[in-house]
């Protein structure tokens, strides 16, 4: 019974030591951290905190040949002994005492312990020390648990440890890819690292040696007839890549683990940055030197290429500022996001008639870039040739949300109060990164609900807030998709080139030149400026960004040939309707031309055209025929019948329209009671409360409206108060007597009149 007690006791106690928690291996030494590419290539290892590169990994991901090549090497006998071999360790010491040549006996168990307690094992007390702590390594962990932690801890010359950090630099890939020749070799490199990680002569002897044992061990193995005997071509420490190094740093600032499994095509990734450091050594004579770029698959999400900066080692550019990263004025790139929310609020379709010119939203005066103003055209046009006045004025009109409350759902940071931009925003006023527009263009190239950018693979793919339906979204896709290339190709020509929607932005005073949009199934957004925010006159994004956007654009099908370029199909809930050319309403009978547009039935604005209208002329006087008509002296012709602020332009670019005769309203009957052509009044604004100074008398609300063809004078009424008259081309200022709530009214001298409140304060 002793003895059975006795050995139950041993059990016991060996069992106790082996269950009683304990801290694993893993957990004994820093890491260093990985981020690889899509397809597993390394772009950083970054060094332990030790300054070792070393990355931990499972045994089960490490390949079996390094695992069997390492035991023959080392410990042949590793799963029999308790973790020191007898007659290993005699054999040793008989060698190197008596016979004068040193040779090792350890086992991998006493190899481990060494390298955790930095044992100095030349001398009698350091080995006896470290055979009891392979003693005791034995048993507190499993065989498993040992090897593993070899594997991973052994030295591979220099600061490299362990056989991940090894495969990595030297043969660039996983440890659980390589070969049974590199195998060979990282098995001999622990036994000599100093010598033997140059993978020179001593390296080649040594490999060729278990190379003829392996032969011996495994004559079974069909890979011993390759060629295992050629040198292996292997890389240096030197040699470590650093690639992507922008998005490298952004995900190891912020994201934890030490494998980073991102979504980047490195091909895609050099790609760019090999086109951006081309067009900046171009374009450096004229003051361009910094440039950044982001690529993201619309399909799932993941960002496939990103440029922080032309250079990243340039400090004269501050080349390591991730400009994707930073905020910058977007300009004009946000106008197809309110262009969306007007097509969503009814207020237009694509071929909707918009007004471009001068124009005053309270004291907000705003101008297009060139100066100029080019009178009514489309929407579609007024988004691609980024008008400023149609876009302020519809930005004022936009509600629930406002572009304000998109930007707020999209999640943009660093936004201040609404009223500190007004109007301006729909012009670029506020700031935004590369990254938060390019989620902006993603949601526009899906159904209106904005999704997270994915840098990792293990990242879900997710679907957030709703920001636009899916019929707005497609319109301003397709309105996008007719804005003509800067080269002057025909847009979407060439079967080499992807359909692209987009849109260019130029920031206040020079200082960003953008260009973002839609390139087949990616999306694409371009910065061109400076990181200190320098300004340049060249930093314009259609003569600067947009010729680097295509220069990529054109590139991604020749880079990806096999990936298709889909038809953008039109979500259900949208039709094709015929509108009047010059009108963007239904045509009337009269109407000469028609176009097709899209239309969501109950929420986009129709009416019936009245812009051209037959009038009756006498035709020996050139004049208007009154009744009673005479046919020999009467014939039929159809006008066009523009407000007077559109004639007042036509007239100023030397374009004027025909104007119908002045004694139209003398013969046609009364029409006091017809408010379809109703003035419009343009200032002042609704559900704005005007403050006037009472130290600034000067001070005044302008009165202004618009007002049908055949309108000579306006009247404009204050409760019931006449206070002015002129012609529709005029504008009246009126400064009232006091703070307080006004009912305005406006009268043309056809006895149409509209009507507005606002609310006047004044201040000291």
């Amino acid at each position: 019974m002793k003895p059975l007690l006795a050995v139950g006791l041993a059990v016991g106690v060996l069992a106790g030591l082996r269950l009683w928690p304990h801290e694993p291996l893993e957990q004994t030494t820093s890491s260093s951290r990985l981020v690889l590419a899509d397809d597993g290539s390394l772009l950083r290892m970054t060094l332990a905190a030790d300054g070792q590169y070393r990355l931990w990994l499972p045994l089960e991901r490490i390949s079996p040949s390094l695992v069997e090549a390492l035991l023959l090497k080392e410990d042949r006998n590793f799963y029999w002994h308790p973790g020191i071999n007898p007659p290993a360790l005699l054999r040793a010491a008989t060698a190197t005492y008596s016979g004068g040549q040193r040779q090792g006996g350890s086992t991998l168990s006493m190899q481990l312990a060494r390298r955790l307690w930095d044992l100095n094992t030349r001398q009698v007390p350091g080995k006896l020390q470290q055979m009891a702590l392979a003693l005791w390594l034995e048993l507190r962990y499993s065989k498993h648990d040992i090897l593993e932690a070899y594997l991973n801890l052994s030295p591979m010359g220099g600061n490299i440890e362990g056989a991940e950090a090894a495969s990595r630099i030297y043969f660039g890939k996983a440890a659980a890819q390589l070969s049974l020749s590199e195998a060979l070799a990282l098995a001999v490199i622990p036994q000599q690292p100093g010598r033997r990680a140059n993978f020179g002569p001593s390296l080649q002897n040594a490999r060729l040696r278990l190379m003829a044992d392996w032969r011996q061990t495994y004559p079974e193995d069909p890979r011993n007839s390759s060629l295992l005997e050629l040198p292996l071509e292997a890389r240096t420490r030197q040699q470590i890549p650093f690639l992507a190094p922008h998005l490298s740093e952004q995900l190891l600032t912020s994201q934890t683990g030490n494998e980073l499994n991102t979504t980047l095509n490195l091909p895609l990734q050099r790609l760019l940055e090999r086109l951006i450091g081309g067009f900046i050594a171009e374009r450096r004579s004229i003051g361009i030197e910094n440039a950044t770029a982001i690529l993201v698959d619309s399909r799932d999400q993941s960002v496939k290429a990103l440029v922080g900066s032309a250079d990243y080692l340039s400090t004269a550019i501050h080349g390591q500022v991730n400009g994707v990263l930073a905020r910058r004025s977007p300009g004009s790139t946000l106008k197809p996001f309110l262009y969306g929310l007007a097509l969503d609020q009814g207020l237009i379709h694509p071929m909707s008639i918009l007004k471009d010119m001068p124009s005053n939203f309270g004291y907000f005066q705003p101008e297009n870039f060139d100066g100029s103003f080019v009178g009514p055209l489309t929407a579609r046009d007024a988004l691609i040739r980024s008008r400023n006045i149609p876009a302020v004025w519809l930005a004022s009109q936009v509600k629930s949300p406002s572009l304000y409350g998109l930007l707020q759902k999209a999640g943009i940071k660093g936004l201040r109060g609404e009223s500190h931009y007004g109007l301006a925003l729909a012009l670029g006023g506020g700031e935004m990164t590369a990254e938060e527009l390019a989620r902006l263009y993603l949601m526009l190239a899906g159904d209106g609900h904005l999704r997270p950018l994915r840098y990792l693979v293990e990242q879900p793919q997710a679907s957030g807030a709703a920001l636009l339906t899916p019929q707005a979204a497609f319109m301003v896709r397709d309105m996008l998709r007719h804005n003509p290339r800067p080269d002057g190709l025909p847009a979407n020509s060439s079967s080499r080139h992807w359909r692209t929607a987009w849109k260019t932005g130029t920031s206040w005073g020079f200082h960003d030149a953008w260009s973002a949009g839609i390139v087949g199934p990616y999306v694409l957004v371009v910065w061109v400026g400076n990181f200190d925010g320098r300004p340049n006159p060249a930093f314009i994004g259609a003569k600067t960004a947009a010729p680097l956007f295509f220069r990529i654009a054109d590139a991604l099908p020749l880079a990806l040939p096999t990936v298709a370029d889909k038809v953008d199909k039109p979500p259900a809930g949208l039709t094709r309707i015929d509108v009047c050319a010059a009108s963007g309403e239904l045509p009337n009978r009269w109407c000469p031309s028609t176009r097709k547009t899209w239309y969501i039935p109950g929420v986009s604005p129709i009416r019936v055209s009245n812009l051209h209208r037959p009038v009756l002329l006498d035709t020996r006087t050139g004049k208007a025929a009154c009744p009673p008509f005479d046919p020999q002296y009467t014939r039929e012709e159809v006008f066009e019948f523009w407000p007077s602020d559109v004639q007042r332009l036509f007239r100023a670019a030397g374009l004027p329209r025909r104007t119908p005769p002045d004694a139209l309203k003398n013969c046609q009957p009364n029409r006091h009671g017809d408010q379809s052509e109703a003035p419009q009044i343009r200032s002042p604004l609704t559900q704005v409360t005007y403050q006037l100074r009472l130290s600034q008398p000067q001070e005044s609300i302008p009165l202004n409206a618009n007002a049908a063809s055949d309108a000579l004078t306006l009247y404009w009424f204050a409760d019931q108060t006449l206070i002015g008259q002129g012609p529709p081309q005029a504008t009246l200022n009126w400064r009232p007597g006091k703070s307080g709530e006004y009912h305005l009214r406006v009268s043309d001298d056809q006895g149409r009149s509209v009507s507005r409140g606002l609310r006047v304060e004044f201040l000291p």
